[in-house]
């Protein structure tokens, strides 16, 4: 099969200079001798105007460089297209492409676009809004809030604005529905995940698998708050003594599970956060897996 590779560039994703990027991306795919095309992403984050040059070019590929959001948006649009799509991460979590082993840096992330294989992988609705690695209501969708309105992005960022917001953070009042139970929970926040992480390399959904039909969900119940940053630790796998003093400190302050779908009933509209991008919140959620949704190269071991 003759590839054609089409990749979208975020200017503003993460911190990494794209110019220096863009140019490695035209040099070692050039020497390849597979046809591409670089453009930029555009600001609506709606790619519906790539349809027709996709299916009457023949493009084979089309890769985000960018993070999570960036992938969101060209998803969104092309999920239903039979091509593969790839990922360059740039952002400041890329989640979904550490949960799917593809490397940070750039020039092996790049060979995995041209030696990888491509698997199907899951994604999920959150009333009619599309998410492929992991979102959330609560804390960290504030968080994900400031972090947005920030010029300057990257881990740095996100962790100062973490920090400055877990002292003002508060719990919220959720009703969630299964198949055949409900219950209520106050909570500091709940995460939907298809990924296993928040992104760079810090595992919330240890369970998560990206392609076994079901989302994992992760409630972090109302607690003291002198517990909670060890409650924390302890769901993301920390070191060993942290996870034992979590677990010394306080029991059963994670509600983990996991499910093809579930309702959420929104009672204080606590904020929503999709794929890190911050986004409007309503009353009430209806959350449904996407079974083999799209086809994401990753390497070949």
């Amino acid at each position: 099969m003759t590839r054609k590779i089409i990749y979208i560039i975020n200017p503003i994703a993460g911190t990494k200079k794209k110019d220096v990027i863009e140019k490695y991306i035209h040099q070692q795919t050039t020497a390849k001798n597979i046809p591409f095309e670089i453009i930029h992403a555009n600001s609506s984050g709606n790619y519906e105007t790539l349809i027709q040059k996709i299916n009457t070019e023949n493009i084979t590929d089309v890769v985000a460089v960018g993070g999570d959001g960036t992938l969101n948006h060209i998803l969104a649009s092309l999920k239903h297209l039979p091509i593969q799509f790839g990922i360059l991460p740039c952002g400041s979590g890329n989640s979904l492409a550490f949960a799917a082993k593809i490397p940070k840096k750039i020039p092996q992330a790049l060979q995995v676009i041209f030696d990888g294989h491509a698997n199907h992988i899951d994604a999920f609705y959150i009333n009619n809004q599309f998410s492929c690695a992991l979102s959330g209501l609560g804390f960290d969708a504030v968080v994900a809030n400031s972090f947005a309105n920030k010029k300057r992005r990257g881990l740095f960022t996100y962790i100062h604005q973490s920090f400055l917001h877990f002292f003002k953070a508060d719990a919220y009042h959720f009703e969630i529905q299964l198949n055949d139970f409900h219950f209520k929970v106050r909570a500091f926040l709940i995460s939907i995940a298809n990924s296993n992480q928040f992104g760079n390399q810090v595992t919330i959904a240890p369970q998560a698998s990206l392609s076994d039909g079901l989302l994992d969900i992760v409630i972090i119940q109302k607690m003291n708050k002198f517990f909670l940053p060890f409650t924390i630790l302890k769901q993301l796998r920390a070191k060993k003594k942290m996870t034992i003093l979590a677990e010394q400190l306080q029991k059963k302050n994670i509600i983990y599970f996991q499910t093809p779908t579930l309702k959420i009933r929104n009672i204080q509209l606590a904020p929503l956060h999709i794929d890190g991008e911050p986004c409007k919140t309503e009353q009430a959620f209806n959350i449904l897996i996407i079974k083999n949704c799209f086809k994401l190269i990753q390497p070949a071991t």
